[in-house]
């Protein structure tokens, strides 16, 4: 398992409530958009991050990680496991605390490499599963 109790419990209640969402778009059937929703209800600001950066759950979204204007504190995969190392590079260079891969996203060199970075990291999991279970 990449992630451990430990970190889920410190990434959902420790290390800020700022979440850039990859993948978030104004499409309701993706997954992204209802764990968006689910994050929000819990107090978190969820930033979409999507090609088309679409205001969704009523906030801007932005074209990339780079193009958002003022810190996050949680980068949310939501893309392929071919694409999610270079949006966890580009976490690390944002200067996020955490990366988060949702179920499915998998891969074990760009945990390493994040985690080398000093982030904390789970792969493979959903928030939107683990953050009502801390409440």
């Amino acid at each position: 398992m990449y992630g451990d109790e430990a970190a889920v419990r410190r990434i959902l209640t420790e290390l800020g409530d700022t979440w850039a969402v990859v993948g978030l778009s104004a499409n309701r059937q993706r997954a992204a958009y209802g764990v968006a929703e689910v994050l929000q209800r819990f107090g978190k600001r969820v930033v979409p991050v999507h090609p088309k950066a679409e205001t969704v759950h009523g906030e801007q979204g932005y074209a990339s990680l780079a193009d958002i204007p003022f810190d996050v504190d949680v980068v949310d995969v939501f893309v392929n496991s071919e694409l999610a190392g270079p949006v966890a590079d580009e976490a690390v260079a944002k200067g996020a605390s955490a990366v988060w891969f949702q179920l499915g996203v998998i891969d074990e060199a760009a945990y390493e490499r994040t985690r080398a970075a000093g982030l904390e990291m789970v792969m493979d999991r959903c928030p939107a599963i683990e953050i009502p279970r801390l409440r």
